[in-house]
């Protein structure tokens, strides 16, 4: 019978003589081999090497963070020249200059023929807005506390712009005042259409037990009794198509840890604001606000130390505070039926981004 098979059958029963080359799998190392070895371990760090420095180098040539600017103008930049001015503030003496001419600003005739009157209107926002109502086809009253000379040169760059002005010195925390600004303004003018709530009163204090009873009611008095009295006296006067303004803050959003008083007030507008557009509606009159960050105006200046002055708009995103010209667009954005006829009860905030962020 055949014998069955186990294993090899070629070596069966058979003692197996160790194979010639069993040592196959087993490679010692040659010389050449090594050498190969040594060539990659330095090529590996060798790359390592590379890599770390052109890890180095995108680190150096990560942008730097600057302060936002526009294509073709530049504005000034933190930080500022260290400076204070006695209240209420000169914007003329005011180093840089704040910039309200907006020469890449091109009127359309979004105002033609209306009037506006804005408190606040001798210098910083106020003038801006002075400015571009005028070159879009607007005559402008100028309410202001005192600054004689910051109000005449607001006189004359509407003039240059090809329309009248008239200036209204006095104190809008008096109700007469505002009664009496209105009635002017219709006098030489002949009408009302645009209200601009603009002027502001601020005092920086350490804390609530430093605000004093004479602070609080300065401050009350001039940011929303103000407001109060000056729409209470321009409805009279306005028709349907009437648009009134606030001025806002984001300190009336955000708060702010030194200006108690003043972000309460600021608050407070928003809300008159909001409740004012809800009962104007139906007699044709819009009501929106501007609520700004920081802005190159004498108001921070004349309240703040000089050093403080000196950071002043370094803390919000885009690294410096707006410039007068950079906010008025928005005032004329809202006041004109052709672009915002729809609008009302709005507050257009204008921080130079998230300052929480």
């Amino acid at each position: 019978m055949p014998r069955k098979q186990s294993g090899n059958s070629t070596n069966s029963g058979k003692t197996r003589k160790p194979a010639a080359n069993s040592g196959k799998g087993r490679k010692r190392s040659s010389p050449a081999h090594e050498q190969r070895g040594e060539r990659r371990a330095r090529s590996d760090a060798s790359l390592q090497v590379e890599q770390e420095r052109q890890r180095a180098r995108r680190q150096r040539q990560q942008p730097e963070e600057k302060p936002l600017q526009p294509r073709g103008r530049k504005y000034p930049e933190p930080k500022l020249p260290k400076q204070h001015l006695e209240k209420p503030g000169l914007e003329s003496e005011l180093r840089p200059r704040p910039q309200y001419h907006a020469p890449a600003y091109r009127g359309s005739g979004k105002l033609d023929g209306q009037v506006a009157l804005i408190t606040g209107g001798d210098s910083g926002i106020g003038r801006a807005v002075a400015v571009l109502y005028a070159r879009e086809g607007a005559d402008v009253a100028i309410a202001y506390l005192s600054e004689d000379s910051d109000a005449e040169e607001t006189r004359a760059a509407v003039e240059a712009e090809g329309r009248r002005a008239i200036l209204l010195p006095g104190d809008v925390s008096d109700p007469a005042y505002c009664e009496s600004a209105v009635k002017r303004t219709v006098r030489e003018f002949g009408r009302l259409d645009i209200l601009v709530n603009n002027a502001a009163y601020q005092e920086h204090q350490e804390s609530l037990l430093d605000i004093s009873d004479v602070q609080l009611a300065r401050t009350f008095h001039t940011n929303i009794f103000g407001y109060f009295y000056m729409a209470r006296a321009a409805l009279r006067h306005l028709q349907r198509g009437g648009v009134i303004l606030n001025t806002g803050s984001v300190t009336g959003m955000d708060g702010s840890p030194r200006l108690l008083d003043y972000s309460a007030t600021k608050g407070a507008i928003h809300a008159f604001t909001k409740s004012l557009a809800q009962n104007l509606v139906k007699h044709g009159i819009r009501v929106n606000g501007v609520a700004p960050g920081p802005v190159w105006t004498p108001l921070n200046p004349a309240d703040q130390p000089a050093e403080a002055v000196a950071e002043f708009g370094a803390s919000v995103p885009v690294k410096r505070p707006a410039q007068p010209e950079e906010i008025a667009p928005a005032y004329v954005f809202l006041a004109a039926a052709s672009d915002a006829s729809y609008i009302t009860g709005e507050i257009i905030s204008i921080f130079g981004g998230d300052p929480t962020n």
